[in-house]
């Protein structure tokens, strides 16, 4: 299933850069995203790790020059950072449930980023949840549904 998701996610993400130019978070993103669409928790986890490594690469940029393959990397180990902080971050205390807003993968966070800095916050947001909600709709009619109860 993950390989059907991500092959999807790499085509939905060259289609939506061909398009309409907007760059769905980078080309494995919407595949993985799409596989956790299920889990508002884990997407709302994902975005906030996302957004802070922007803030991280924004605050950075400030005292060093961070362009190309150096914000690359850059964006994805505070991604990769932060994100496996999200992993020991357990919202119970203050609810009845554990709310877990972990980010999905490793370097999902990271590319989401990368995007962000390039191309704007709302227009990285809005194409890789797009694309993603394209993914999960298209893997529903290829499984025949299925794909809602094994993920």
């Amino acid at each position: 299933m993950v390989e059907i998701a991500v092959g999807l996610g790499v085509v939905f993400s060259l289609l939506f850069a061909e398009f309409f130019g907007v760059a769905a978070g980078g080309i494995v993103v919407p595949g993985y995203v799409a596989l956790q669409l299920h889990d508002p928790f884990q997407l709302a986890g994902t975005l906030l790790v996302a957004f802070l490594t922007f803030l991280c690469l924004r605050g950075a940029s400030q005292f060093m020059f961070i362009y190309g393959r150096r914000r690359m990397v850059l964006a994805i180990l505070i991604g990769f950072i932060l994100g496996f902080l999200s992993r020991q971050l357990t919202l119970h205390h203050f609810f009845d449930v554990d709310i877990r807003l972990q980010a999905i993968g490793f370097i999902i966070p990271g590319l989401i980023a990368n995007w962000m800095e390039r191309q704007g916050l709302f227009r990285t947001i809005a194409g890789v949840i797009i694309a993603a909600s394209a993914v999960r709709l298209l893997l529903m009619l290829i499984t025949g549904g299925e794909i809602l109860g094994n993920v």
